[in-house]
């Protein structure tokens, strides 16, 4: 990545779509670097692409990565960030089929980015977007390098049986995440394992659903940030990509 300039952030919506439903992501890169970079491909929470998500884009691209937001709800379909939005997300976990291939047809989108580097392409995703990252993972799409879950749901989507993950897999889990059982724990690592997945999981004791979020703080619905499991979930993600593209250089 460049040296010690500081990043000049580029960010805009880009359309594509899933079949019939036109979706709008948006797309984040540092106008000073070159050539084709790698590539995150990030997956929003259950209130869909607002304002979080397209920051966090920007974060991503602050370190080097062109950074792919996705739209897996569809053009304008947005919720409110502290709002109840089952009515968003629910109809996507209700059909897990629809669901990657909204998935599908964010990668693919990105791939057709000219400043996307087909070879380096991981997925991160978190609380909703973490089990959208999982299921990239498990569609064994080709072409995608890796899959990063913080504090997501870990409900496996059960169409059928698992083809091989060649994915590498990252799972940033929280102990006391009410939305993911201990079985669920149990049950992904052994999916994972039956998968011929290289994977991991990193449990953070004490640490709640959405422990990433400064400032939440509801400890009764089971959502609290937690600074140090926050703090170690992103050194451990930073060490994984690097790990991840490790030998691979930009074009």
């Amino acid at each position: 990545m460049s040296g010690q300039q500081e990043a000049v952030i580029h960010g805009e919506p880009v359309e594509y779509r899933e079949g019939e439903t036109l979706c709008e992501g948006y797309v984040a890169w540092d106008r000073r670097e070159d050539g084709r970079r790698p590539c995150v491909l990030l997956a929003h929470a259950w209130d869909g692409l607002n304002a979080p998500i397209r920051a966090k884009a920007e974060e991503f691209a602050g370190l080097g990565y062109l950074c792919f937001a996705v739209d897996v709800y569809g053009k304008g379909v947005r919720g409110g960030v502290a709002d109840d939005n089952s009515r968003l997300m629910g109809p996507l976990m209700e059909d897990r089929a629809l669901l990657r291939r909204r998935m599908v047809a964010g990668f693919e989108a990105a791939l057709r980015h000219p400043l996307v580097d087909p070879e380096r392409i991981v997925v991160i995703g978190y609380c909703f977007g973490g089990l959208c990252a999982l299921d990239l993972a498990r569609s064994a799409v080709p072409g995608l390098k890796a899959a990063v879950s913080f504090h997501g749901v870990l409900v496996p989507p059960r169409l059928g049986p698992q083809p091989p993950i060649t994915a590498q897999v990252l799972i940033l889990h929280g102990w006391e995440d009410p939305t993911s059982s201990k079985e669920d724990v149990l049950a992904v690592a052994r999916e994972l394992t039956e998968a011929g997945a290289d994977w991991q999981l990193h449990a953070h004791g004490h640490a709640m659903h959405a422990f990433t979020y400064p400032g939440l703080h509801n400890p009764e619905a089971g959502l609290q940030y937690h600074p140090d499991a926050a703090r170690r979930t992103w050194a451990a993600m930073r060490a994984f990509l690097d790990e991840v593209f490790v030998g691979a250089e930009p074009r």
